[in-house]
């Protein structure tokens, strides 16, 4: 039992130096290495109707696409 209690003991640990971690750096835990992101592919949204932060996110970029263009300088 006593086994279990050290094992909880030093999880407790970790999860608390990655808190002051994250209270210092203010970022997110990221993933060092692999996945989709490191191929250079984006995650696709196969939603027939979008998530209103999808669509937030959509009408931003269409704004800033459209700001590019009619830029004068």
């Amino acid at each position: 039992m006593s086994t279990f209690i050290a094992a909880f003991v030093v999880l407790l640990g970790f999860f608390f130096l990655m808190s002051i971690g994250y209270l210092v750096k203010r970022q997110a835990v990221a993933g060092s290495c692999g996945g989709l992101g490191a191929l250079g592919i984006e995650k696709a949204c196969d939603c027939d109707d979008p998530c209103d932060k999808r669509k937030a996110r959509m009408a931003e970029q269409e704004r800033r696409e459209k700001l590019e263009q009619n830029r004068i300088i």
